[in-house]
């Protein structure tokens, strides 16, 4: 019988280029970019207005982790969350089911055999668990 080998580690990504994952690269790659464009381009109080926090977000979806899920993945799923409509209507179908009986006859209830409570006797039983418990902690 032949033996295969089983990947272990497949929910990690691969590092392509050094310690960084091919995303990485390319999130760092965009941001580098941007920022060479801006500083040949614009004016250095524009540059760093317009450019650097550009550039500092690809940094941060490069490596900024929210809940161990990729930043990339959070901003997307907020962005479809506020994109989305909301208004949920319901609608009747014109075939009514039947409605199931509101209440179980005390027969088939799981809940037959136990006593209930009056607020009296529910009071009282706090009481006493209130006082053992400071008597406890006195001791």
């Amino acid at each position: 019988m032949q033996q295969y080998q089983v990947p272990q580690f497949i929910t990690i990504e691969d590092r392509i280029i050094g310690p960084l994952t091919l995303k990485q690269f390319l999130y760092l790659l965009g941001g580098g970019g941007i920022a060479v464009l801006g500083w040949s381009l614009l004016h250095p109080i524009l540059f760093f207005v317009l450019a650097m926090p550009l550039a500092g977000l690809s940094v941060a979806l490069a490596f900024a982790k929210i809940n161990d899920r990729p930043l990339a993945s959070v901003l997307f799923a907020a962005i479809n969350f506020y994109l989305k409509p909301r208004l949920y209507l319901w609608r009747q179908s014109r075939h009514a089911r039947p409605m199931p009986p509101s209440a179980p006859t005390p027969e088939a209830s799981p809940l037959a055999g136990i006593h209930k409570l009056s607020p009296s006797k529910l009071e009282d039983l706090a009481w006493s668990l209130d006082i053992k418990g400071r008597i406890e902690e006195r001791e």
